[in-house]
């Protein structure tokens, strides 16, 4: 049975590798490899944006802590997610497909200066590299166990390298083609994968187990406690979801490479909406379908706690059900389910640092402008290299604590609220320049790397005073404040500029 499930897997892999290349064709020069010349489908793009924010930890957590004590919060934060990507679509989307960029830092070059493109897509990559390797490294560990349980024993090293080789294989040939195909591939087998469970569970615990899960609470959407504490430090408080989930999500999906470059490969601006809109409404299926896993798994435990049922953490238990509850081939392909989160992530990430490095960085401090077909060249190996990166960074994980896991999924606070604050700053501060956004960015970093890393709040859990950090969500605000703040008043600081240039005028 354990060769059924490993054979399923290994025909999973080939066959992902072989859709991408074989949807990608040749790629003929650097635009089609960066945004596949502006041709693809908006609803590819749209699952590609879905997977690309999607990793392991996505699909085995989501359940754990709708079977503990979020319910279906994560539905809540989806909400905010839509705002937050509607406002996107209509306000920053418009500035990059009608200036035909590759790029979203280009925006900064045109209105500000090349240095600070550069300065933004520096920040983006080696942000990018440090998030993305701990994700690879997290994504080994499940897959670890489960590929254990089958019989097959890796080491971390040999499953991060397997995943790297496989996902750069296709990304390096293909472009953003193979990675928008191979996504919406993956995501549909690991959303496929939460029906199938969904499905078994409803036949283990039937109507009466679903109302048990109800009137436990485990379908809670909305969180309500709307202490002052609770809003600045969770999550799932209403406000925070709804609207610092907008603010978030606009600094994702409006300002970070990762997202924005799939949005640039669809044929038109409504198409690009469409896209972006849409993948927030998936988002909030997949959230949902993965909370309901979670909640049935808890009527199918009878309540049980994961220290009751032998498991580490609650992340254990989508995974324990996985091996143990369904049957050979069908675990096998939820597991190879699990490895297209990871793949869909990595290749993501792959492509959009080697666009970033070649149409903002070397554009950046070139002096001369390359010859496309050096270009397509340099975005090829730049994509083996930054691969070659992850992987050894990812791999010096191995031997680290929890600590330095924690402070890599916080990454996104040190530098989210400088990036769309960058571009707010140039919408709405018309005599900023390029000194005064630089200023401006360098300046929230260090404010945010200060807030992330010492500010605390204290909170009353049961009685118990404790003390909290700040709620991703609201880092996003607060960097844009702080870079509004310092680049209007270093704006003050020396005459507007004459004549007043339109951004929109070479468009």
């Amino acid at each position: 049975m354990n060769a059924l499930n490993v054979a399923v897997i290994v025909v999973y892999l080939v066959v992902v590798g072989w859709i991408g290349l074989r949807r990608s064709g040749r790629q003929r020069s650097s635009g089609d490899y960066f945004v596949g010349e502006g041709r693809m489908p908006w609803w590819a793009v749209c699952f590609s944006v879905v997977a690309t924010e999607t990793s392991v930890l996505t699909v085995i957590s989501i359940p754990g802590g709708a079977y503990t004590d979020q319910g279906f919060g994560n539905v809540e934060l989806a909400l905010g997610y839509i705002v937050g990507r509607t406002i996107v679509a209509f306000a920053l989307i418009p500035l990059y497909k009608r200036g035909g960029f590759v790029s979203a830092y280009q925006y900064l070059r045109l209105r500000f200066g090349r240095y600070l493109q550069g300065v933004a897509s520096v920040t983006f990559v080696f942000t990018r590299l440090l998030a993305e390797g701990v994700r690879l490294f997290a994504s080994a560990i499940p897959l670890h166990l489960l590929l254990a349980e089958f019989g097959v024993r890796l080491g971390y090293d040999v499953i991060i390298a397997a995943l790297t080789l496989v996902t750069v294989l296709y990304t390096y040939l293909g472009g953003i083609k193979a990675v928008i195909w191979t996504d919406a591939v993956q995501m549909g087998l690991y959303l496929i994968g939460a029906l199938i469970a969904i499905g078994v569970l409803t036949g283990h615990v039937g109507a009466a187990g679903w109302a048990d899960a109800y009137h436990a609470g485990k379908f809670r959407v909305f969180d309500t406690d709307f202490a002052l504490g609770h809003i600045l430090t969770s999550s799932f408080a209403l406000p925070t979801a709804i609207i610092g989930g907008a603010l978030f999500s606009m600094a994702s999906h409006g300002s970070d490479q990762l997202i924005v470059q799939r949005i640039l490969a669809t044929r038109s601006l409504a198409d690009s909406r469409r896209a972006m809109i849409g993948s927030g409404v998936f988002v909030a299926v997949q959230f949902a379908a993965f909370s309901l896993v979670g909640a049935l798994l808890w009527a199918y435990n009878e309540g049980r706690t994961p220290k009751e049922l032998g498991l580490a953490t609650a992340d254990n238990l989508y995974p324990d059900f996985i091996l143990h509850g369904l049957p050979v081939v069908i675990s096998g392909l939820l597991v190879a389910g699990i490895l297209g989160a990871a793949m869909g992530s990595l290749s993501a990430a792959l492509n959009s640092m080697a666009n970033s490095t070649v149409a903002d960085i070397v554009h950046s401090f070139s002096t001369r402008e390359l010859p496309d077909a050096t270009m397509l060249r340099l975005a090829r190996v730049m994509t083996l290299v930054w691969a070659a990166l992850m992987a050894v960074f990812a791999m010096a994980f191995s031997t680290t604590t929890g600590n330095v896991y924690l402070t890599a999924l916080a990454i996104a606070g040190y530098t989210y609220g400088a990036l769309l604050g960058a571009f707010v700053l140039g919408r709405i501060v018309k005599r900023a320049n390029q000194i005064d956004a630089i200023a401006a960015f360098v300046a929230t970093v260090l404010v945010m790397t200060f807030v992330v890393r010492v500010i605390k709040i204290e909170v009353t859990v049961d009685g118990v005073a404790t003390h909290k950090a700040i709620a991703a969500q609201w880092l996003v605000p607060i960097g844009v404040a702080v870079t509004l703040a310092v680049g209007g008043l270093a704006s003050r600081l020396h005459p507007a500029p004459t004549p007043a240039r339109p951004v929109e005028a070479n468009w």
